[in-house]
């Protein structure tokens, strides 16, 4: 198996529907020397030899690589394209695909396609990030992924986040979803995607044998790998220099919830109160907040509670979105810190 998302391998998807309608976009993964994942709803309706593969590596103007739909399955929305032409090197072996791991807190995630929003650039993938709601990653069979909108659309009468679908979602190094159908009525700080392991419950078993075969899927869904819950804000270390809190501190002094003083203090109020109590206050915002951050560092688990409150006074906005994918840069970031010894709230 490979080691998690190589930008070699995302693939622009093009279909000429069978009807006559304009050409069709969307995203996928390269999982074989041969093959390629996607949605179902891209492709479908697509004429014979209508539908073609470009890698990102490739230029805008070099010929996309033929391809068929060996499989689709609109109950899972989930398709395997076979290249049909002689295949693009390098030869590649399938990801390592997962389970979303149990948390009771946001995870992290990231995803590359080619949405609308990228048009004026040519076959210039995105690179999205954000967070995947716990609550969808225990219950349900579409993760909710949250994202920083975007800051404007090619086409208002159509959602910017048109063509992400088929864009493999990864936790770390595992391929655990793909990016879902999103609509102009959708919000656009929000994105879904069906759960690779609950592809088992959705596929037939024809389908999962030739996922297993062509794909590299697991077998059984006890095979599949199984990703240790990411390192919360929690593990940061206790002496993280202040410019490591830039992009966080920048995130929140955008929020209302923090920038009014009077909310700020509803937000402290409902945390431990030793940050409120041991907290350096400053009449400018910016530096209360870095001191704020820096306190919280020294005690462990009280950040992931600030954050929580935060989300849970501001409510679903661009605001908290951008504070959570700071806050997934910041624990990607330091992934491999030691636990340092802090005193505990």
């Amino acid at each position: 198996m490979t080691g998690g998302l190589d930008a070699a391998r995302v693939a622009e998807v093009l279909v000429r529907p069978a009807t006559g309608l304009p050409v069709r976009r969307g995203s996928g993964y390269r999982v074989g020397d041969r093959w390629v994942l996607t949605a179902a709803h891209v492709v479908r309706d697509a004429g014979p030899s209508a539908t073609a593969v470009r890698f990102g590596t490739g230029a805008a103007d070099a010929p996309p690589a033929p391809a068929r739909v060996a499989l689709a399955s609109d109950k899972a929305d989930v398709a395997l394209l076979e290249l049909t032409d002689r295949a693009p090197a390098p030869a590649t072996g399938p990801p390592a695909y997962g389970a979303v791991p149990a948390s009771d807190l946001a995870l992290p995630f990231t995803a590359v396609g080619y949405p609308r929003l990228t048009l004026r650039r040519p076959h210039a993938p995105c690179h999205a990030s954000g967070t995947i709601s716990a609550l969808s990653a225990h219950r349900s069979s579409a993760l909710e992924l949250t994202v920083t909108p975007p800051e404007s659309a090619p086409d208002p009468d159509r959602s910017p986040w048109e063509g992400m679908s088929g864009a493999a979602v990864w936790y770390h190094d595992t391929l655990i979803g793909l990016i879902g159908a999103h609509h102009r009525t959708d919000a656009p700080s929000r994105l879904t995607a069906v759960r690779v392991d609950r592809w088992y419950d959705l596929l037939t078993p024809a389908e999962l044998t030739a996922l297993h075969h062509f794909a590299g899927l697991p077998a059984t869904p006890g095979s599949l790998t199984a990703p240790s819950p990411h390192p919360t804000l929690s593990d940061l270390p206790a002496d993280l220099p202040l410019r490591e809190l830039d992009g966080l501190v920048t995130a929140l002094t955008a929020i209302p919830a923090v920038s009014d003083r009077t909310a700020l203090a509803l937000v402290l109020d409902s945390i431990d109160p030793v940050i409120a109590a041991m907290s350096p206050r400053s009449p400018a915002l910016r530096p209360d907040v870095f001191g704020i951050l820096s306190t919280c560092l020294r005690y462990r688990g009280t950040l992931d509670q600030l954050l929580e409150a935060i989300r849970l006074v501001e409510g679903d906005s661009a605001g908290v979105a951008r504070m959570d994918q700071e806050a997934v840069e910041l624990t990607r970031r330091h992934r491999g810190a030691d636990d340092r010894r802090r005193p505990h709230a």
